[in-house]
Parts: C-alpha cells; sequence; structure tokens
C-alpha cells in the first residue's frame, strides 16, 4: 500500500498544506493515519474520499 505526505496530498489537489491540515482539524477531507509525528494518507483512503465525493456522499462537493 502506498502512503501520501501532506505535502503530495496538497499537490494531488492542488491546495495548500495547511488547507490539508484544516481538512484534518475538521474532521473533513481524506483521513490520515499518524506515524510518529507524522500524518500519512493511504492512497486507497484517497481513492475513497473521491468515490464519496462524486456519489454525494461527503459533506463537501465537487465544484459544479
Amino acid at each position: 500500500m502506498r502512503y501520501l505526505t501532506t505535502a503530495e496530498v496538497a499537490e494531488r489537489y492542488r491546495t495548500s498544506e495547511s488547507t490539508v491540515r484544516y481538512w484534518r482539524h475538521l474532521q473533513k477531507g481524506p483521513r490520515g493515519i499518524k506515524v510518529g509525528k507524522r500524518v500519512l494518507y493511504p492512497e486507497a483512503e484517497l481513492l475513497r474520499y473521491e468515490r464519496a465525493l462524486i456519489d454525494g456522499g461527503e459533506d463537501w462537493g465537487l465544484a459544479s
């Protein structure tokens, strides 16, 4: 399984690292796991989150 850093997630979603951290603070966005002091995001979780957005199952949707 591949894990992405906060920087890689920010790049994937074309946003800043602080935005990804803010999503985590609000418990929105893809769920990360804490490994020591780092937060990593399983690639499968990013795919799950994207599918939920497309299906309308998340509070935050895609722009129309």
